[in-house]
């Protein structure tokens, strides 16, 4: 099938369809009992996203449910900080854990020279991947964008806030500034290889961009993201990067507008009236159903899918979550979402 013929990059070229590709951030995922089975067959998470046997399973798991308009490579952000050399875990119960970085001098133990061969089961996952999913499916590679990866390299772990990451960026920029333009390096590098193995579409996941006041998010989200981007499109300037600066407002427009991305996700916070005045026009929108509604389902939950897809309907859209499915998400809920949109519009 020609990729050009693709719902899914039909959109991100800037078509208005008569019903929009959907995909769901963290489609594979612990709300599926297929997903559960297979989890069980590692000893702990980074193990199982460096193997592809299980990475390309999981991956295909809810294609064959909902038949997705696209497939995401599974993995997670932080690969990157575990391929730089910085120690990595993930601990039942508590999520990831990591080896702070918290000055220039930390910086010592973080290479970029391994990143590839660190990552290089990875790759084969999405070379898989580009070969197995069916030929009407785009394939999306993704990376964390350098101010959410920083948080948790920084943090040690997750946190509501990132205290410890965003003083150390306004006391010393110029420091943490390094730690930035290794992940701008690192993260360009993996995106490029990704799409050498098959990726059709990237995504940046700069989930705790709306932490973070408006000149912080121009230096650390904004300047970081135009870069990657650029360096993407010198190589590979007909793939589209998506861009997802959760919580940003109003600074969407600067964000879309800045880094040239070919679209955006919105969280649900992001009211569509405006998303569709003010960024639509710019560059294809993603989004933006709560991930609540999706687990309480029922009239509510399809009222709320109706409204999303009637307000983009004059433009170029994704249906998205405004996040990522939660575990707890009846797999029957997401069979009535991907009904009601593939009904629409016929």
């Amino acid at each position: 099938m020609d990729t050009k013929q693709k719902l899914f990059l039909r959109a991100l070229n800037g078509e208005s369809l008569s019903r929009p590709p959907f995909w769901l951030m963290r489609q594979a995922g612990r709300y599926l009992p297929e997903y559960r089975k297979i989890r069980s067959q590692s000893k702990n998470f980074l193990e199982f996203c460096y193997t592809p046997d299980l990475a390309v399973e999981v991956t295909l798991q809810p294609l064959r449910r909902y038949g997705f308009d696209a497939a995401i490579l599974f993995s997670d952000i932080l690969v990157i900080p575990d391929a730089l050399g910085q120690k990595v875990e993930f601990r039942e119960g508590e999520g990831p854990v990591l080896e702070p970085v918290r000055s220039v001098a930390d910086l010592a133990v973080l290479t970029v020279d391994h990143v590839h061969d660190h990552l290089a089961p990875v790759y084969e996952t999405v070379g898989r991947l580009a070969k197995e999913i069916p030929e009407e499916t785009a394939l999306i590679g993704f990376a964390g964008a350098p101010w959410t990866v920083a948080t948790y390299m920084v943090e040690g772990k997750g946190s509501k806030d990132y205290p410890i990451a965003r003083t150390w960026a306004y006391r010393d920029p110029e420091g943490f500034g390094q730690l930035i333009r290794i992940l701008v390096e690192a993260t360009s590098a993996y995106l490029i290889r990704q799409i050498e193995n098959g990726a059709e579409i990237v995504q940046l996941f700069d989930t705790w961009a709306g932490v973070l006041s408006e000149s912080q998010f121009q230096r650390w989200v904004i300047e970081p993201t135009a870069e990657i981007v650029r360096r993407i499109k010198q190589v590979y300037p007909e793939v589209p990067v998506m861009g997802f600066p959760r919580g940003a407002g109003i600074l969407y427009k600067d964000f879309i507008e800045k880094t040239c991305v070919n679209g955006v996700s919105l969280d649900n916070g992001m009211p569509v009236k405006w998303a569709a005045e003010n960024l639509q026009p710019l560059c294809t929108v993603q989004g933006n159903l709560d991930n609540m509604a999706l687990i309480a389902g029922g009239e509510l939950m399809e009222k709320e899918i109706r409204a999303i897809l009637e307000g983009f309907s004059d433009g170029s859209h994704i249906f998205n979550l405004g996040h990522g499915i939660l575990p707890e998400t009846p797999p029957e809920n997401v069979q009535r979402l991907s009904e009601i949109i593939k009904g629409w519009g016929s």
